[in-house]
């Protein structure tokens, strides 16, 4: 509540019904700058294709692990290129040791089946037990 302070002689002060918002505004300013810079780098830009899928969604990790099979058979843990021999310890890297983080596997559509199943194997050789298949939502079929 503010007083408007004046010069008249008659003694009473008078309320103004003014807000400040100028603070909030610079807050929800900041908050928009904050989600604007850090939305992109939540997110993998490995280009694939990804096949559809109808079960229900999972909620996401904060800091989710992807494993990208692209259409040229090269393996991607997140952006990075790696080879085939050198997974087990890539992922190692990513998860300081830690075989109970879940790995996300990413595979283009046109991949064959055996080689996901080779990175799967690959996966379960450096003890990665843990694996998620990512594909995109099917919104055409019909759930019960």
């Amino acid at each position: 509540m503010a007083v408007k302070l004046g010069h008249e002689d008659s003694g009473d002060l008078t309320e103004t019904a003014d807000i400040n918002i100028t603070p909030f505004i610079d807050v929800i300013l900041v908050l928009m700058i904050v989600f604007m810079v850090a939305a992109p780098l939540s997110t993998v830009s490995v280009p694939v294709e990804l096949p559809t899928s109808a079960a229900p969604p999972q909620p996401r990790p904060d800091k989710p692990i992807f494993l990208s099979v692209t259409s040229d058979l090269t393996i991607r843990l997140g952006e990075d290129l790696v080879a085939r021999p050198g997974l087990g310890p890539a992922l190692d890297a990513v998860t300081k040791g830690n075989k109970d983080e879940r790995v996300f596997l990413r595979a283009d559509k046109g991949v064959a089946y055996g080689e996901v199943m080779q990175v799967m194997n690959l996966l379960r050789a450096s003890g990665y037990l843990k694996v998620g298949l990512v594909g995109l939502e099917d919104t055409t079929s019909a759930q019960p």
